[in-house]
């Protein structure tokens, strides 16, 4: 009886282990996807958001699934993150600045470009 619990135990953490890592499983699989390991270290790429924004929340699941790294800021606590953002012209959320290009909305495909 306690050994099927401890499998059980074992398959719900191997789930979770899988759950959380989930874009570095995908990476192996799908290496086209994957962002160059000099484009990862070499990329500026800042994210201005609010924490209810559902469509930041996609571009934060976005970079962390490409392994691209970044500095986020919420706009609505942060008062120099607001003002940054604000000096870059604003206009909504999420606002990513990449290596300078400014991308305005959830739009995966110009962060690529951007990193390119």
């Amino acid at each position: 009886m306690l050994g099927g619990v401890f499998k059980k135990v074992l398959l719900v953490l191997l789930v979770v282990v899988v759950i959380q890592n989930w874009g570095k499983i995908e990476r192996v699989f799908n290496p086209s996807q994957v962002v160059s390991e000099q484009v990862r270290t070499s990329a500026r790429v800042v994210l201005y958001s609010t924490q209810w924004c559902g469509y930041c929340k996609q571009i934060r699941r976005f970079l962390d699934k490409k392994g691209i790294a970044y500095q986020a800021f919420d706009i609505e606590k942060d008062a120099q993150a607001r003002t940054a953002y604000e000096a870059l012209g604003g206009g909504g959320i999420p606002f990513v600045d990449v290596n300078g290009t400014l991308i305005r909305d959830y739009n995966p495909d110009a962060i690529m470009a951007a990193l390119k």
